[in-house]
Order: C-alpha cells, then sequence, then structure tokens
C-alpha cells in the first residue's frame, strides 16, 4: 500500500486532457474539503460579525503574497528552472538559481510581513472602514497572525516549481486539500479552546501543510532550497523583469477583492459572510475546469514555445480553451437553476437560517455568470507567460480592475437610489423583503469585470499570438455547448416544479434529492443532446476515461524537456 502511494506521488502524466483530468479531480477533494470547511463555518456562525472580522483579516496577507509569494511562482519559475537544468547534467545550476530565489523571497517576505505586522492599526482602518472598537481590535490581531500564511504558501509556490516542471502533478493538486484540512481543524479543534484566535491558527497549519507535501519530491531530486550569498544578478534581473507586470497584475485582483470586502463592510451585519461564502462556491467549478486545464497547458505551452512551434503552441491553447467552454457552459447554468438547492445543502445548518440561504444563492448566481470568463483568463495569460510576454495581461487586467470597481460604486449608487432598478434585481433573484440585498452588487461588478478583461484579452491574443491560426473550431464549441447547456437548465427546472410536489423540501434529505434528481436528468438530456450532435469534446472525453488516464506509465525526468 505505501509502495503503490509513493508511485502515485513520483509518477509523471503525459498529455493536457490526462493532466487535466487528474487535477480535476484531486481538485474536487480540495473543493469538497473546501465546501465542508464554509458549512462548519455556516453552522458555528452563519454570516455574522466575527465571520466578517475572520474574512477580512485575509486581505492583507493575500496582497503581501501576491506581491511576493508569486514572484516565485512556478509559472513565472519554470521557463528559467528548466533552461537551468539543461545547461549542466549535475544539475548545479539549478540548484543555484533556486537557492538565489528563495533568498529573494525570503528578504523580501521578512521585510514586507514585519512592517505589515508593525503597520497593522493603520492599515486595517483603511481596508474595513465598517469596523471599530472591539472589531477592529479583532481584526488587527488576526491579520498579524496570518501574516505567516504568505510566507509558507510562497515558500511552497517555489517547490512548486520543481513538481511541476518534473510534472509531479499528484503532489501539486494534494497541497490545497491539505490547506483546507489545517483551516478545518483550526474550527473545530482550535476555536473552541482559544476562541477566534484558533481560526487565524487554522489557516497557518493548513499553509505548513501546503508546504510541506511538496518535501519529498524535492528532496528525492536534490532541491532543498538554501539561503546563499547572491553574486550573480543577472539571472534575478531576468525574473524581475518577467514577474513584476505577472506580480502587479494578481495583486490588482487581490486589491479589487480588498475594495469590495471595504464595501461589503460598511453595509448590512454578515455581509463580508455572504460575499465570501458565495465567491468560494463559485471558485470550485473555476478551480476544477479553469485551473485544472490551465495549469496542465502551461508546461506543454512553454515548450511549444521554446521550441518555435507556433503551431502546436497555438493549437495548446484552443483545445483547453475549447474543453473549458465545453464543461463550464452547463456547469454555470446548472448553478444559476440549482442554487438555491446549493446554498441550502452546502451551507444550510446551525446559525445559517433560510434569508441567509437566499441571499447568498442570488449573491452565487450573479458569481457564476463570469466563471468562463475567469477560466478563459487563467488560460490566455498562462499562453502569455509561456510566451514571455507579461506587460500585456498586466495592462489589461488594470484596466478590468478599474472597470470592476467603478462599476461596483456605480451600481450600488444606482441600486440604492433608483427602485425600480432595486426592485428588479431583487425580484429577479426572488429576495425580496431580505434586509442586505444590496450586497449582491458586488458579485454582480465583479462579473461584469471579468467578462471586460477576458473580451479585451482574447483580442489582443488573436492579433500577438494567435494571428493566422484557425480558431473556428472553438465557436462550434462554443454553439454545441450553449445548446446542451441551455437544454440542460431548462429540463433540470421543470424537474424541480415536478420534484416540488414528491419530495418534502423543508428538510435536508428533501432539498437535496429535488436538487440532485433534477439536475441528473438535466445532465442525462444534455449529453444525450451532445452526443447525438457528435460533439467532438465529448467523445475525447469517453476516449481519455477508456485508456485509464489514472494508470498512465510513468514517464523519464524532464530535463530533457517538456513531454507533449
Amino acid at each position: 500500500m505505501v509502495e503503490r502511494w509513493f508511485k502515485l506521488i513520483h509518477r509523471e502524466y503525459k498529455g493536457i486532457d490526462e493532466a487535466a483530468l487528474l487535477l480535476g479531480i484531486t481538485t474536487l477533494g480540495s473543493q469538497v474539503l473546501a465546501i465542508f470547511r464554509d458549512r462548519t463555518f455556516a453552522h458555528i456562525f452563519g454570516p455574522s460579525q466575527t465571520l466578517d472580522i475572520y474574512n477580512t483579516a485575509f486581505r492583507i496577507p493575500d496582497i503581501i503574497f501576491a506581491l511576493v509569494g508569486t514572484f516565485i511562482s512556478f509559472t513565472i519559475l519554470i521557463p528559467f528552472f528548466i533552461q537551468e537544468l539543461k545547461k549542466d547534467e549535475n544539475q548545479q545550476h539549478a540548484r543555484k538559481f533556486m537557492d538565489s530565489m528563495f533568498t529573494v523571497f525570503m528578504v523580501a517576505m521578512v521585510v514586507l510581513s514585519a512592517a505589515a505586522y508593525i503597520l497593522m492599526p493603520w492599515l486595517s482602518r483603511i481596508t474595513a472602514p465598517g469596523f471599530s472598537g472591539p472589531e477592529l481590535d479583532s481584526l488587527i490581531s488576526l491579520s498579524r497572525v496570518m501574516l505567516l500564511s504568505p510566507l509558507l504558501l510562497g515558500l511552497s509556490n517555489l517547490l512548486g516549481t520543481v513538481t511541476q516542471a518534473f510534472k509531479k502533478f499528484f503532489v501539486y493538486a494534494l497541497s490545497p486539500i491539505l490547506y483546507n484540512i489545517g483551516i478545518i481543524l483550526g474550527a473545530v479543534l482550535l476555536y473552541p479552546r482559544i476562541g477566534v484566535a484558533g481560526l487565524a491558527w487554522g489557516v497557518v497549519l493548513g499553509a505548513v501543510l501546503h508546504a510541506a507535501i511538496q518535501f519529498p519530491i524535492i528532496i528525492k531530486h536534490g532541491f532543498i532550497p538554501r539561503l546563499r550569498k547572491i553574486r550573480d544578478f543577472a539571472v534575478i534581473r531576468e525574473v524581475t523583469k518577467v514577474s513584476i507586470p505577472r506580480t502587479l497584475g494578481l495583486s490588482l485582483s487581490k486589491i479589487t477583492l480588498l475594495v469590495l470586502t471595504g464595501m461589503a463592510t460598511l453595509m448590512a451585519e454578515g455581509s463580508v459572510s455572504v460575499f465570501n461564502f458565495a465567491f468560494a462556491l463559485q471558485s470550485v467549478p473555476l478551480a476544477i475546469i479553469g485551473v485544472s486545464y490551465s495549469t496542465a497547458a502551461f508546461p506543454v505551452l512553454v515548450d511549444s514555445f521554446t521550441s518555435q512551434n507556433m503551431q502546436a503552441f497555438i493549437q495548446h491553447v484552443l483545445r483547453p480553451a475549447r474543453k473549458i467552454i465545453f464543461w463550464s457552459l452547463p456547469v454555470v447554468v446548472l448553478f444559476i437553476v440549482l442554487r438555491a438547492q446549493i446554498i441550502r445543502v452546502i451551507l444550510g445548518t446551525g446559525n445559517f437560517t433560510w434569508s441567509d440561504t437566499r441571499l447568498t444563492a442570488a449573491a452565487l448566481a450573479l458569481f457564476v455568470l463570469s466563471v468562463l470568463a475567469q477560466s478563459l483568463i487563467l488560460l490566455l495569460v498562462r499562453g502569455y507567460y509561456a510566451a514571455g510576454k507579461t506587460y500585456r495581461p498586466f495592462t489589461i487586467n488594470l484596466i478590468a480592475s478599474v472597470l470592476t470597481v467603478i462599476a461596483a460604486f456605480l451600481l450600488l449608487a444606482a441600486f440604492r437610489h433608483i427602485p425600480v432598478f432595486q426592485y428588479f434585481l431583487e425580484s429577479l433573484f426572488r429576495i425580496e423583503g431580505i434586509a442586505g440585498t444590496e450586497i449582491i452588487i458586488l458579485p454582480l461588478a465583479y462579473s461584469l469585470g471579468a467578462w471586460c478583461n477576458y473580451a479585451i484579452l482574447w483580442q489582443f491574443f488573436r492579433r500577438d499570438l494567435a494571428r493566422e491560426h484557425a480558431t473556428h473550431h472553438v465557436g462550434r464549441t462554443l454553439r454545441q455547448s450553449m445548446l446542451a447547456a441551455v437544454s440542460m437548465g431548462f429540463v433540470s427546472y421543470q424537474m424541480l416544479q415536478v420534484f416540488d410536489n414528491i419530495f418534502n423540501i423543508n428538510t435536508f434529505h428533501g432539498i437535496f434529492l429535488q436538487g440532485f434528481c433534477s439536475g441528473i436528468i438535466g445532465i442525462l438530456f444534455g449529453v444525450a443532446l451532445l452526443i447525438a450532435m457528435k460533439n467532438e469534446e465529448t467523445l475525447i472525453f469517453a476516449e481519455t476515461i477508456k485508456k485509464r488516464f489514472w494508470k498512465s506509465k510513468t514517464l523519464p525526468p524532464a530535463s530533457e524537456g517538456m513531454v507533449q
């Protein structure tokens, strides 16, 4: 049993479809734990001031991680690392490179974290204008503890360069699972003993586990990071040149969430919690589909571009794009149709009321509208990174972030001062008469910003990299998937009405069976329609399953180049 476990950890996977399915399955495990984590929080706290403080405490550490931790992200370092691996057989250049990156990261992270620790009272007043007194003191305390998490997650990012470069996707996919286990342990074991501080220490524990799982691979390949005196800054300058736009781009995303969270602190109590519950649930399909395919594609994109095989490079962008569209559209429609059942089953326990369910379901529906856009953005951005063109996505992200914040303020003003607009949104999502409905404006603005980001990014990507290469297959997939998704949604909605008279939807089992049976029937109808249309993605998926991708043979080390 132990031998099989180690074989699974050290296995390499070939092909984007196989790797993406592996990542998708293991990511599903992580997201199940994330759902259990959120259900635990919903049961203990509900959308409350305590949970608002806990969620807000993440924001400053998140920005620090974006500023420093992403500097040594595998998406930036893998091309440099592969080049260093090819320089000598004993991999000394690669080890020196990793040590240099580790040294720069540790110095920058310690300095920035220390400054944030000292300035936390001032920073917290700016980022959470709705908090004061004991609430603000608690926020400051939790944020200071959580400053350990970006250091640990950044270290895990650095180690992930090695695990990803050697195609150890299983280890990479286990990291977020362990991270969520740590957070759950904080809520279940530490919170009852030491109070709200236990939630913050649970985050730190999760970050420790996130990094620790990488060490078996690191030790095997001899890449344990060490502090060293840096004498040659040439490679540091090259990495910095490439990483600055990406780091700033991710920081913009974090800052956008920071601004939206700050706006939520000025709304009704529990608004931050509703926002974060909905955001976390929309991240489930995003992680399983968008992150999995873009992560699996990245090493192949790097290899294709460095080999100057642009035809292969574009195909390795378009093929995952078609898969993302194929999977995302049905998921988005089903999430919107079954939103109340999803929220009630996952979060409807303890202190989480029916009003909380309706409000969070509305926010979730508005968030998932942009899941497809967010997933395609991840893929296109990685295409730019593989090509070494990092400034373009940064500029576009900057524009989209500004548009998102502007949209949030304008839509919120319209919601508060134009009764017709407020009535339209509340009626559309069936949240009339519930306190704090203005929170739904924030996910609406977020989705609008994401679609603007994608629209601009795709136009520039076609001009900069796709050029004359054919993209018409993407349109065909979009049409077929859209037809199947709408059909799934329509059938599922009709079945909700049928099962409403069969199951007692006032119980957990009743509402679960209503949503589950309606969704399954809708999915079966959609799959039948895709088969009737001879959808290519459906056939490829069936072939991938038949090949039993999880039993793929181990490939030789990737030091000689990335395997397509």
